[in-house]
């Protein structure tokens, strides 16, 4: 993976957090299901994903995810304007998330990236 961050991100409804957070797994969002993998984005991309995605919709929550730890689980596959975006072939389990919280974003319209480890 050189080259690629170490962290990426997976946005989640709260009622989607709260599944990973209770049960330990998370299979993934519709879209996620109908692709046959879970999206994720990197602090970059992440904006973009929620802009797209995302727009108008409250009750968000974001998972820091330790790239490291998903092992072959993990491909940097071409996505939005073909740039490289990190998927998850497999469950996410709570074992790889380092940090979630709700998604806030600053005045500026940046995400304020989720820092507190479990």
């Amino acid at each position: 993976m050189t080259g690629h961050p170490g962290i990426a991100y997976k946005v989640l409804t709260a009622g989607q957090l709260a599944e990973l957070v209770g049960t330990g797994v998370f299979s993934g969002a519709p879209a996620d299901l109908a692709d046959g993998y879970i999206h994720l984005s990197t602090a970059e991309q992440l904006a973009g994903t929620l802009d797209k995605h995302f727009a108008g919709q409250d009750d968000l929550a974001i998972a820091a995810i330790n790239l490291a730890a998903l092992g072959e689980l993990l491909r940097w596959e071409p996505s939005r304007g073909g740039a490289l975006f990190p998927h998850i072939y497999g469950d996410l389990l709570l074992d790889v998330v380092i940090a979630h919280g709700p998604l806030v974003r600053d005045q500026s319209g940046d995400v304020i990236l989720p820092d507190a480890p479990l």
